[in-house]
């Protein structure tokens, strides 16, 4: 959380002049969007039986909203937003719901997503008969998919194709550069755990940053390494973002946070764009809060105002630098 956001890399072509069309209702169907939902999620998956995380489905969804919006479809772009919203747990149907009663982002996991989210509902639904409206639109989708996928330069430097293995033995090789272990978009599995526990018990005096994002990380596995990082003395930040955690864990680690001699010196868990944890209860906030008593302000308690809307990467600066 905290990482300043710029364009995705799955930007599409310039947006057409025209305006939307409705399409009407009766050629809508449960269907046609359950399809479209599972469509990206179905291309990177068919070998398997394990789902694909919930981020690769998240970021099907908008890019098919944004080619049904091109396409004209006005009416099919509404829908596959309200699948989308419900999705990352923004139940409301309404866009006078989802303006108002989440404006203030009061205990949600990643605020920026939903001011995303907002920025998206005012485009679909205050539509404009200029291409700007389209174009205005796929900004904030670039913005989005940026948001809730591995970012580009992990791509680059080819985390994600190389063997898990190799990756994983390659970063717990040496100790923590900068107090910092970066694992991002290394797939880590339950076997895993073991040898990572090894090497943060070795250095648990060193590790001050933890990174976990987008690492496939289930609640069997991260279960066996809740003991590890709990103990970690100088531990303040946890990554668990962009995996297939639920709710189950929330629980546990607001069962550890309780404890003062569990996690002594953290600060902040990201837990965005999990599977269902899109809100984070009050004893969690009261842990952190009593941790980090000389901070202002906690990252899910800020309270953004809707005009701010279209400042969301500004403000994920801002975050990151509440946290650090």
């Amino acid at each position: 959380m905290g990482a300043k956001q710029t364009k995705g890399q799955d930007s599409a072509g310039p947006s057409p002049q025209h305006s939307w069309k409705r399409t009407p209702t009766k050629e809508r169907g449960g269907d046609i969007l359950a399809s479209l939902m599972l469509k990206s999620g179905d291309r990177l998956n068919r070998s398997g039986t394990t789902p694909p995380p919930p981020y690769q489905r998240r970021i099907g969804m908008i890019q098919e909203m944004m080619l049904l919006a091109k396409q004209g479809k006005h009416d099919e772009a509404t829908e596959m937003l309200k699948t989308l919203r419900q999705d990352l747990g923004m139940e409301s149907t309404s866009l006078d719901d989802v303006l108002y009663r989440y404006a203030s982002f009061r205990n949600l996991v990643d605020p920026i997503t939903h001011d995303l989210i907002i920025s998206l509902a005012r485009y679909v639904h205050c539509t404009k008969t200029e291409g700007d409206s389209l174009g205005a639109m796929e900004k904030v989708c670039r913005q989005l998919t940026y948001h809730l996928s591995p970012h580009s330069q992990w791509r680059r430097q080819g985390l994600l194709k190389r063997k898990p293995q190799a990756c994983l033995k390659a970063v717990l090789s040496t100790p923590p550069a900068s107090g910092t272990l970066d694992l991002s978009g290394i797939p880590l599995v339950a076997r895993d755990m073991e040898r990572l526990s090894g090497h943060l018990q070795r250095h648990a005096s060193a590790v001050v940053s933890l990174e976990l994002g987008f690492t496939e990380l289930t609640d069997e596995a991260f279960l066996l390494l809740l003991p590890t990082l709990a103990a970690l003395p100088r531990l303040e930040t946890l990554t668990l973002n962009g995996n297939r955690l639920t709710r189950t864990i929330l629980k546990e680690l607001t069962d550890a946070l309780k404890d003062p001699s569990s996690f002594p010196s953290v600060t902040w868990i990201d837990l965005g764009n999990n599977v269902d944890i899109f809100s984070l209860p009050q004893p969690f906030l009261v842990s952190l809060r009593k941790r980090c008593p000389k901070q202002g302000n906690l990252p899910t308690i800020l309270e953004f105002g809707e005009s701010q809307a279209s400042d969301a990467p500004e403000r994920a600066r801002q975050l990151g630098q509440t946290v650090s």
